[in-house]
């Protein structure tokens, strides 16, 4: 049979206007209705006050504890779950009334999670189906959804999981990574979402919203402090102006951590390890008119840290357990620079959005910038087997790697939509997206510096309707049209190598929601999406050609219930799925050659379910847990992929030029979660009438992950557990809290990745941090 041979290795590079204070919206029968925006419960209020309640959502099915704090939530009777108000067709609707498996995060609940200083990667496993990682340390995380993601490490990597902060899409994998503050909720949509969202989405989206201007003074913080001297500072403040016609918001973030981590090659305790991450963001609303809103926004971020800490040889051999090698508080690091992260970005964004009675114009214009590098020890150790001394274990040659990038980005965006209510309601629009970056990988004495450039000009339209057929059922459908194209030369250090791919494309999506009792409802939905051609040049840097993936295509089928039993004290929702791909891109990354290399199998197949629930046993006793089920298998008898140096490989091998290659044909897509599961429980005791004591846990489960597209014994990781607990008093109206926390209370040593192009070499888990933390809102 001919064989697709590639080689592969591991481096790195390492406005809106203010809700009021009613909105309609439909109930299951279609009879319109205003629902109050944010009056509080007693009961309800004493969770909003509490980081433990928007936390109960942290793992399981964070809408679900989000319930009392997420702004457009319906506040119920006491004792009853709360609505969820959610934003994924473009319009504000109803969590259990929307078609599309979706979840969100709270303000309170990424607060819990970023107590200890942590960053967007501590998302991984909040939301069922939902994993983040990252090789870059807190500068390029990798985004997953449904197993589909990309393992590549490169800061030009494409992803087909969009991260949308504020309607702007963060492309490039460095403006993923713009830090998460003063925010309003986070929306993890899964399945295809390219008709509304274009830019890349076959596997969904990550919707962050932030919290906007308002035409009332109101101010909002928060202030932890842990262990290795952690501190997360993050807050917000509206200032009105000129009274219901200027109003403006100031919010920032201020992240530390020292260093931790002792150099035992070299003897420095407290090397390695620490952070400081600073990042700001100023709006201002303009409302000179009841139909006429202008948001302006500008935010900032200054990232002065320490990149992924590789460990050598500390996995097996023969298996994925930590070994004698491994040590959490230290490292052997001869090079690496002190595994320096650097990066500055700015985005600056106007949106205007003007109602005309029958629908609402929204125009959204964006310009971001980012800049900075990552430098690492690669091969995670000191010396190598040609030198005096190596260690620990063996290390075929040295590795020490920067990557850095320029980039500027520019998107363009208008939207038409029909006013809501109607039996009819539509929306069209269409999107220019442009970027220009270079990226400079530097070897410190190999390879020799060589600097890439990469463009992409994208545009298209879109239109989606949804009509309500009968008090019952609902049918939604969507088009968009588009049209992709990327170029790629050397611009130093090599020869120009010039390449040039482009697509077009339709996307579409339709749906049908049908209720079946007041209590519950079941949907289905079809999407098709795409993933633009990439072109990957980081191998020039290895005297090596770029390489270049043709277009992915994805059908995705998907079913599912939506439920509120028991007099709105248990919410169960659940769906089903099942998608094939056909010219899947899939990343070669690590392997023996040292290259890093686009490959397109020939198909790829994923099924599964996510199961979200919600527990209001008492009045002050909530439990939520959440699970999802995860089968990928790459399709493609042909394919065969470069493998590691040292470990176990347990594919099928051919030799092919004189290399040995891995027959991935059967294997699961890297790095996608087989299982995740999560629980969470908030239990609160009254004291008086204007507070409570309050104890919260969550628990997180990350089931069998494969690392690379090959399968050996040592790179993959299963059974990891993360918990966390939170104690502490809290005023009933939302206006203070006082709490201790702990986040890995285990201090469970859990494998995030690794490196088999050099050694065993893999890297792990955040420590356990104890800590305070306190938070006010008037």
């Amino acid at each position: 049979m001919g064989l697709k041979r590639v080689s592969i290795c591991y481096g790195m590079a390492t406005a809106n206007r203010p809700l009021p204070s009613k909105f309609p919206r439909k109930d299951r029968r279609g009879v319109k209705q205003d629902i109050p925006h944010m009056k509080l419960s007693r009961t309800a209020a004493r969770l909003i006050g509490t980081s433990a309640f928007a936390i109960a959502a942290i793992a399981a099915q964070p809408a679900y504890a989000q319930d009392a704090d997420t702004t457009g939530a319906e506040e119920q009777a006491d004792g009853q779950l709360n609505t969820i108000i959610v934003t994924a067709n473009r319009r504000e609707e109803n969590l259990q009334e929307v078609p599309v498996s979706a979840a969100t995060l709270s303000a309170d609940t990424v607060k819990t999670i970023f107590d200890a200083g942590a960053e967007v990667t501590a998302l991984a496993a909040r939301v069922p189906g939902l994993f983040v990682e990252s090789s870059n340390g807190r500068a390029a995380p990798r985004f997953y959804i449904r197993g589909l993601g990309n393992t590549d490490f490169d800061l030009a990597a494409s992803q087909p999981v969009s991260v949308v902060m504020d309607d702007v899409v963060m492309e490039n994998v460095t403006l993923k990574s713009f830090p998460i503050f003063d925010i309003e909720r986070i929306e993890v949509l899964r399945g295809p979402q390219g008709t509304l969202f274009g830019r890349n989405t076959p596997a969904g989206i990550v919707k962050i919203d932030t919290v906007k201007p308002g035409d009332e003074f109101a101010v909002a913080g928060s202030l932890s402090v842990g262990s290795f001297g952690s501190v997360s500072a993050d807050g917000g403040v509206t200032i009105p102006l000129v009274d219901g016609m200027v109003s403006m918001r100031l919010s920032g973030l201020w992240q530390h951590r020292g260093n931790w981590v002792d150099n035992g090659y070299t003897g420095e305790k407290n090397a390695l390890g620490g952070y400081d991450e600073i990042a700001g963001r100023a709006q201002l609303l303009i409302t000179p008119t009841e139909e006429l809103s202008i948001l302006g926004t500008y935010a900032v971020r200054d990232l002065d840290g320490t990149s992924t800490l590789f460990r050598a040889n500390i996995l097996g051999p023969g298996d994925n357990e930590l070994n004698e090698n491994y040590d959490r508080d230290t490292v052997f690091f001869d090079a690496g620079g002190g595994n320096q992260a650097k990066y500055k970005a700015d985005i600056a964004t106007v949106k205007l959005d003007y109602d005309a009675g029958f629908g609402t114009f929204t125009s959204i214009t964006s310009w971001a910038n980012s800049e900075g590098s990552s430098r690492g020890d690669i091969d995670g150790g000191f010396g190598a087997s040609f030198l005096p001394e190596m260690g620990p274990g063996f290390i075929p040659f040295p590795s020490d790697t920067q990557d850095s990038i320029e980039l500027d980005q520019f998107t363009q965006e208008v939207r038409l939509a029909s006013a809501t209510g109607g039996s009819i309601e539509w929306q069209v629009g269409g999107f220019y997206f442009d970027s220009d970056f270079d990226v400079t990988t530097v070897g410190f004495d190999f390879p020799p510096p060589v600097t890439v450039n990469h463009t992409n000009e994208s545009w298209a339209v879109f239109g989606q309707v949804s009509t309500r057929v009968s008090d019952v059922l609902k049918l939604t459908g969507g088009l968009r049209w588009t049209d992709d194209q990327k170029n790629f030369i050397v611009k130093s250090g090599s020869a120009p190598q010039a390449r040039e791919v482009s697509d077009a494309r339709l996307s579409w999506d339709a749906a049908a929601f049908l209720d079946v009792s007041d209590d519950a409802s079941v949907y289905a939905r079809v999407a098709s999406g795409f993933r633009a051609p990439t072109i990957q040049g980081r191998d020039v840097a290895f005297f090596s050609a770029p390489s270049i993936a043709t277009s992915e295509k994805i059908m995705s089928y998907e079913a599912g219930f939506k439920s509120e039993l028991a007099g709105r004290t248990v919410r169960l929702n659940g769906a089903i799925y099942y998608y094939t791909i056909k010219d899947p891109q899939f990343s070669a990354v690590g392997g023996a050659d040292n290259l890093v290399q686009l490959v397109n199998a020939d198909k790829g197949r994923g099924y599964g379910f996510e199961l979200d629930s919600a527990f209001q046993v008492t009045p002050d006793f909530l439990i939520t847990a959440g699970l999802s089920y995860n089968n990928t298998k790459i399709q493609d008898d042909t394919l065969a992929v470069g493998i590691c140096a040292q470990c176990t490989v347990t594919d099928p091998t051919v030799v092919l030029s004189g290399n040995t290659r891995a027959l991935v044909d059967g294997n699961p897509f890297p790095n996608a979660p087989e299982w995740i599961a999560d629980v969470t429980a908030r239990y609160a005791v009254p004291m008086g009438n204007s507070g409570e004591l309050f104890v919260f846990t969550d628990w997180a489960y990350q089931g069998k992950t494969n690392f690379f597209l090959y399968e050996s014994k040592e790179f993959n990781s299963n059974n990891q557990v993360e918990g966390g607990l939170r104690i502490g008093y809290a005023k009933t109206d939302g206006s203070f809290e006082l709490a201790a926390f702990v986040r890995n209370i285990t201090d469970a040593d859990n494998v995030k990745g690794g490196i088999d192009f050099n050694n065993n070499t893999a890297f792990v888990n955040d420590p356990r941090v104890f800590g305070v933390s306190a938070r006010f809102s008037y």
